[in-house]
């Protein structure tokens, strides 16, 4: 018995639906806050149970019959540590074996504000906590490039403060299925993984296969962080999100996304999407 955490949310959806291509519904539970949005899963035959990272005793009875939970991290903004120790000590509680939880891959040593210290809190709580775990430390999502580069083709430039870093981008349904494969499969027990694209890339390698793909040159500027978070501003993002925008291509810049690791390679049996075939189904498809 598998129960996922954020059923209604992008990964936690995506896992759920590779779940349902391997385990009877029956065997599958979705934690939701807000149950009206998971109808899809009731019809399905998905044990669908309501509870909020903050209901301490929502959780617990959420949890109940479960051997396994994946705990999809809470977004930023908020008390992110709270609510995952929440979700442990519910789950130990109510006699969960086995919590996998989805944390943010570190290549390097740097600290992404409002991420890295509740992300390291958090694996340290699981650890000490008595519960088999297994830590997934996510890489960046292919579908992220639109907070960057915007949902079109930019008309000539791509400006972001990530310098020469690059990043084993990783589409996110690849990712679902990878976690998928490790929920329905054993030898997983008190082990990490950093689930990764199979190369990475730079903004120039962005821009350089935008350029190719459209049939005009785009390209790429690293910005300062101060300017890029004054742009970004000015465009109407709150300062907070601009920041956190900025915050990244620090991060890019740092090489805390860059190295890339086979395990989703192995788990799908196939080489992930690579930059050129996401920015071409996505930006231009009929190319």
């Amino acid at each position: 018995m598998i129960l996922v955490t954020g059923a209604t949310g992008g990964l936690g959806h995506e896992t759920i639906e590779f779940l349902l291509t391997t385990t009877p519904a029956k065997e599958i539970g979705a934690l939701v806050r807000d149950v009206s949005k998971a109808k899809d899963l009731v019809m399905r035959g998905v044990d669908v149970r309501q509870a909020d990272y903050f209901d301490y005793s929502a959780l617990v009875q959420a949890f109940r019959g479960f051997d396994k939970v994946l705990l999809v991290s809470a977004v930023a903004f908020t008390d992110r540590l709270r609510q995952h120790q929440n979700v442990i000590d519910a789950a130990k509680e109510a006699g969960v074996k086995h919590l996998f939880y989805t944390s943010i891959q570190r290549s390097t040593d740097f600290v992404l504000q409002e991420v890295t210290e509740s992300d390291l809190a958090t694996e340290a709580y699981l650890k000490a906590s008595g519960l088999v775990y297994t830590i997934l430390k996510n890489g960046y999502y292919f579908e992220g490039l639109k907070y960057i580069i915007g949902s079109e083709v930019p008309d000539a430039e791509i400006r972001f403060p990530a310098g020469e870093g690059k990043i084993a981008f990783v589409r996110r349904t690849e990712l679902a299925a990878a976690t998928a494969a490790l929920l329905v499969s054993e030898g997983h027990e008190n082990k990490e993984y950093t689930l990764t694209g199979a190369e990475a890339y730079s903004f120039y390698d962005v821009a350089r296969e935008l350029s190719e793909l459209a049939g005009r040159p785009i390209t790429f500027k690293s910005s300062e962080l101060a300017p890029y978070v004054a742009e970004k501003v000015a465009a109407g993002f709150p300062e907070v999100v601009a920041n956190f925008f900025a915050q990244w291509g620090a991060a890019t810049q740092h090489g805390m996304l860059a190295e890339a690791h086979d395990t989703v390679e192995r788990l799908l049996g196939r080489k992930p999407t690579s930059l050129r075939e996401y920015l071409k189904t996505t930006y231009l498809p009929g190319r």
